[in-house]
């Protein structure tokens, strides 16, 4: 106690001038417009630069991150290029992929902790976005447009126990059904492989081409588990899947003039199969 009081005694003229400094501060810009106006100005300068340099600092710091994702997305579009340049070797550029748009759309809300997880996007029939529309995000396979309203979708997505999309291993003919079981959000699960089938851990699975949906070639995933099915008959193929739902932003829906008339006979043949029965 006697050290602080020998502390204000030595010093407190200097004290007394701080106090005056800052009561005539007060006093000068509470009842001084111009000057207030001045500190006001000069205050929001400040404080809108101090937060440019806190999110510089921030933005620095997810390049790493963002770097990693690029790459990623290098490495999908590159497996892209090749199965497309297989797949289109005998069919005209113009014929396969003309017909095929991608509307882009922004995730307003989504989750990956529950048993039927939903998305919802900023995209509705106002858009061209209807029911039953496929849905990909920049690294592989996403969901499927479950409800549209006028500017707004709900998607369901692989992290809901009733998505099922038929999916094959890349290179081979062999599909089966991605299922999601809940927990693990990065990982899902192809059921129904054929016990002849011939693929290895860290294959690519892909979307199969036989649905409606989707196109042949939008990758899912990479097997990283391969058990027997429960019946013994099939495999069941433990799949990482390439799109990260937690951090999940931009997505597009597929419009495809192809696959939209597929759909139209496809459930006029199950309408006249349930009349005749």
């Amino acid at each position: 106690m006697q050290n602080l009081l020998d502390f204000l005694a030595r010093h407190f003229h200097w004290l007394v001038f701080l106090l005056l400094e800052t009561v005539s501060g007060i006093l000068l810009f509470s009842y001084n417009s111009y000057q207030g106006s001045v500190w006001i100005s000069t205050a929001n300068a400040v404080a809108g630069k101090t937060m440019e340099m806190q999110a510089d600092v921030e933005q620095y710091f997810k390049l790493k991150r963002l770097n990693e994702e690029l790459s990623q997305r290098n490495l999908v579009l590159e497996q892209r290029v090749r199965t497309l340049t297989e797949s289109t070797a005998d069919t005209p550029a113009d014929t396969m992929l003309a017909h095929m748009k991608m509307i882009p759309a922004k995730v307003v809300a989504n989750s990956v902790n529950r048993r039927d997880n939903l998305i919802t996007i900023d995209r509705g029939q106002a858009d061209g976005v209807h029911p039953d529309m496929g849905v990909v995000s920049g690294l592989g396979l996403a969901g499927v447009v479950y409800m549209a309203g006028e500017h707004y979708s709900i998607v369901l997505p692989v992290l809901n126990s009733r998505s099922s999309i038929s999916c094959c291993v890349r290179g081979r003919d062999y599909f089966g059904y991605l299922t999601w079981y809940g927990g693990n959000p990065v990982e899902a699960f192809v059921e129904d492989i054929p016990r002849h089938a011939k693929f290895k851990k860290g294959d690519w699975v892909e979307t199969s081409g036989y649905s409606a949906i989707f196109p042949k070639g939008i990758s899912v995933g990479k097997i990283t588990g391969i058990y027997n099915s429960r019946d013994g008959l099939s495999y069941s193929l433990k799949v990482h899947l390439t799109t990260d739902f937690a951090s999940l932003r931009d997505v597009y829906v597929i419009t495809d003039e192809a696959l939209q008339e597929q759909r139209m006979l496809q459930s006029a043949a199950q309408d006249s199969l349930a009349q005749n029965h």
